[in-house]
């Protein structure tokens, strides 16, 4: 790797300077456009209600993150294993991958693993599958149910191959689609659910697989934030026909980009790695149907049989996975100490409402649903987070039928969606990640309580 110090101190000191200047000019623009943003609205607040200044003293334009929403969990062995892979010359999909699709497998108690370049593309990749397999009864114009709280990629492929969304509203405690409503919702054009396991909640797989089996539906999971939860010891994403996972910067395993298909099902499988490479048959296994070779080695080697996509990870995403892996027993130890400080600081407070988790929760992040005093006062009580530094996001997106994107879908809505609603006008998110967040977190209740004492103070002087 000789090669890679030519000219390198001129080039580092070239590098060094821009990339400082352009950070300054970066942060230059954030702060102003957050003052931009929320000054107006709350000068008058702080002008009418000086008691406020004394929750904080740091003016929020030079304020620096103290609570951010995710930090990276890499350490020397991730960058080790990138050092190594360079060296090797080895980048494109190979070796890592599949020793990484093994392990992460036998990790889950999963019969295969399949490594996409994000959670998105194995969302797009399993429907992709289901409609294309003969095995399922899944077409075009078929009607998916799903839940009125999640990711736009959770729910971009069911349009993109023709089917139908057909909202329910989610359970006001758990934030998981309301399993009571499913049955209420089924129609005869309705095909299959979807399972979306919401900042590493398990759904209730007893009583929807019970709904599934009666009315003869595909049970499908997206479990992209909850990695590593089980429900009843079996993990999450590996209990419907397929699960996506992701391996984003702020999620349970970090791989630059990168996600992970499970499934047991053999012929879906075959589906899968057909589709995440272009649709040719490179990968796939000698007794596939779909294999259907020719026996001409020249043409069998560029043999398509499914229109698919080159949705493949790299070898980099792979050795940084194994690391990461390794690692995922601590990362989980931690997190669920972090939960455990947070539903001491909040779990039984007037001025909030947290989500209910089953035990077994990886808890992705802790999601705050604004009550009692502070029930109309999210813009303020935002406000005063980010001015102490802490990072805030919406709980997923909100009612997602809120989103402009919602006028391309073929959709209806089964009852009302009040629950997702409330999550949308009320709730906000902060992170939960591989660190202690005891301060953080104790800083968080801090803020909140004071200014619930604020808004209760401000009462009895309206009463009086």
């Amino acid at each position: 790797m000789n090669f890679m110090k030519i000219g390198t101190n001129n080039a580092h000191y070239f590098l060094m300077k821009n990339t400082i200047d352009i950070k300054s000019h970066i942060e230059s623009l954030a702060k102003k456009s957050l003052i931009g943003n929320h000054g107006e609205i709350f000068a008058k607040i702080y002008k009418e209600n000086p008691f406020l200044l004394k929750i904080g003293t740091k003016s929020l334009d030079t304020q620096k993150i103290f609570y951010p929403l995710c930090q990276s969990s890499w350490g020397f062995e991730e960058k080790e294993a990138i050092l190594n892979q360079v060296d090797s010359g080895h980048f494109t999909m190979g070796k890592m991958v599949g020793l990484f699709e093994k392990k992460f497998a036998n990790y889950f108690n999963s019969k295969y693993a399949v490594m996409v370049n994000s959670g998105s593309s194995a969302n797009l990749v399993i429907v992709a599958a289901l409609t294309l397999s003969p095995k399922y009864d899944l077409n075009k114009g078929d009607e998916v149910i799903v839940p009125s709280l999640g990711w736009s990629t959770s729910y971009a492929p069911f349009f993109q191959y023709g089917l139908k969304l057909r909202f329910v509203d989610i359970n006001k405690f758990t934030f998981n689609i309301d399993e009571q409503k499913i049955e209420n919702a089924i129609t005869s054009k309705t095909k299959a659910i979807l399972g979306i396991n919401i900042l590493g909640n398990p759904i209730e797989f007893s009583k929807i697989k019970k709904i599934c089996k009666k009315h003869n539906l595909i049970l499908i999971e997206d479990n992209c934030e909850s990695l590593g939860a089980k429900y009843k010891s079996k993990y999450a994403g590996t209990i419907g026909v397929a699960g996506s996972h992701s391996f984003y910067f702020s999620h349970h395993i970090q791989t630059i980009e990168g996600g992970m298909i499970t499934t047991d099902d053999p012929e879906i499988y075959e589906y899968i790695k057909s589709l995440r490479a272009h649709g040719w048959t490179r990968e796939l296994s000698n007794g596939s149907e779909l294999k259907n070779f020719t026996g001409d080695s020249f043409h069998d080697c560029f043999r398509f049989v499914l229109p698919g996509y080159n949705l493949r990870p790299n070898e980099l995403n792979g050795a940084i996975g194994l690391c990461q892996l390794k690692k995922f027993d601590t990362f989980m130890e931690t997190r669920i100490k972090n939960s455990e400080t947070f539903k001491d600081l909040f779990g039984n407070q007037p001025f909030c409402q947290i989500q209910k988790c089953s035990k077994d929760s990886s808890w992705f992040g802790f999601s705050i649903i604004l009550d009692g005093n502070l029930k109309n006062k999210r813009s303020h009580v935002l406000y005063e987070l980010q001015r102490y530094g802490i990072e805030t996001r919406p709980i997923v997106t909100g009612n997602f039928l809120k989103n402009p994107v919602i006028k391309f879908y073929d959709y209806s809505i089964s009852q009302d969606l009040k629950n997702a609603q409330t999550i949308d006008h009320r709730g906000f998110f902060v992170g939960n990640y591989n660190k202690l967040l005891t301060n953080e977190l104790e800083k968080l209740h801090s803020i909140l309580n004071k200014l619930d004492k604020f808004y209760s103070k401000k009462k009895l002087k309206i009463k009086i």
